[in-house]
């Protein structure tokens, strides 16, 4: 019984992948941002050079503002840091709540109503 416990242990755990850290522990538990919504296409700015490590601010704080000296989008920095989106938006959440990064959300069509795109869609599909 032992062995096959070995077994099924080996089968999850590769010596190369490090330690795993689930997303609520890098959140706190927490799932909503404490300020803030984003986009996927939100483009996000540091507003710092640095940041020194503060009171709060774990690794991953500290990795999005290294990565948005340049501006990036939320799905970006999900993807540079392999975390999912949810997680990504928790964290902006609280730079954001400390001044640390500036949040572009992208531009809305203003006047268009949603049945209209859907006509336009359909015209278009019609015309091929």
């Amino acid at each position: 019984m032992t062995a096959q416990l070995d077994a099924a242990e080996h089968q999850w755990v590769d010596d190369h992948a490090g330690p795993v850290v689930r997303p609520y522990a890098v959140t706190g538990g927490r799932a909503r941002p404490v300020t803030g919504t984003f986009d996927l296409i939100s483009l996000v700015t540091a507003t710092r050079a640095e940041v020194a490590p503060e009171v709060g601010l774990g690794p991953e704080h500290l990795a999005i503002v290294g990565l948005c000296q340049r501006m990036r989008s939320v799905a970006e920095i999900a993807a540079h840091l392999d975390l999912p989106v949810g997680t990504v938006r928790v964290l902006l959440g609280d730079l954001m709540a400390r001044g640390l990064v500036q949040i572009r959300e992208p531009h809305t069509t203003v006047g268009l109503s949603d049945h209209s795109i859907f006509e336009a869609v359909i015209n278009g599909l019609r015309a091929l």
